[in-house]
């Protein structure tokens, strides 16, 4: 009996001791348990649509005026030579500018004729990419043209557009030190050479003999026109 007595009282203590760490226990756990979090409200955002690019076409035959920014010369230029321009006014298509003034013109050099005796020395070029101040680049397909007032026409907008007769072969042909290359127009199949304008001097000069060996020089700052072969869809510029 007194076993008995004694194995119940123990388990009575043995349940009260269990009641007492439950009841501690529980409480606790209760706390670390994640309370429920409230939704952020975040500030409504207002986003700014920017206006659809509007793209305008320059004509072919459409002249850009340029200006040289290094050297050229036919004793030691290389077919594919590259060289820069500089555009010295805006050009302009459907009243919005679309090649702001200081604009890159990129050409390369697509043939050389070193100066040989009653033989002057020639140089043919291309031009195959505009970059504007942004950084943005756009191809063209440009061919070298006089800018002579008898071979374009300009229009109140500072647009210069070409004649005709701006679809022939156009070289810089040597005009010797004192009067540097000259635009020229090969006819004949390269037999001969209807000279254009002086580059860098006075416009309007006929017809010229060549007595001894003169290299087409292009130098720096040497003024001249691009003329569009294809036409070409621009977007309006804005400066960033």
């Amino acid at each position: 009996m007194k076993t008995n007595k004694f194995l119940a009282q123990r388990a009575l203590t043995l349940l009260a001791l269990l009641a007492i760490v439950a009841a501690t226990v529980i409480p606790a756990s209760a706390q670390t348990r994640r309370r429920p979090r409230r939704p952020v409200r975040r500030p409504a955002v207002t986003r700014t649509v920017a206006p659809p690019v509007r793209y305008h076409t320059l004509n072919t035959d459409q002249t850009i005026r340029v200006r040289m920014d290094s050297e050229l010369n036919s004793k030691t230029a290389r077919v594919g030579d590259r060289f820069s321009t500089t555009t010295v006014e805006p050009v302009y298509a459907d009243g919005a500018e679309v090649i702001p003034a200081g604009s890159k013109v990129w050409g390369r050099v697509s043939t050389v004729k070193r100066a040989e005796r009653r033989s002057p020395g020639t140089i043919s070029v291309n031009f195959y990419s505009v970059e504007l101040p942004t950084g943005a680049k756009h191809t063209i397909n440009g061919s070298l043209s006089s800018l002579q007032a008898d071979d374009v026409n300009a229009d109140n907008e500072s647009t210069v557009a070409g004649k005709s007769n701006q679809k022939r072969d156009i070289v810089f042909i040597g005009g010797g030190a004192a009067t540097g290359a000259i635009i020229g127009a090969i006819a004949g199949g390269g037999k001969g050479a209807g000279i254009g304008a002086i580059i860098g001097g006075a416009l309007g000069t006929g017809g010229r003999l060549y007595e001894k060996e003169q290299q087409a020089v292009v130098k720096s700052g040497t003024e001249f026109g691009v003329s569009l072969n294809r036409s070409v869809s621009l977007p309006e510029f804005r400066a960033r």
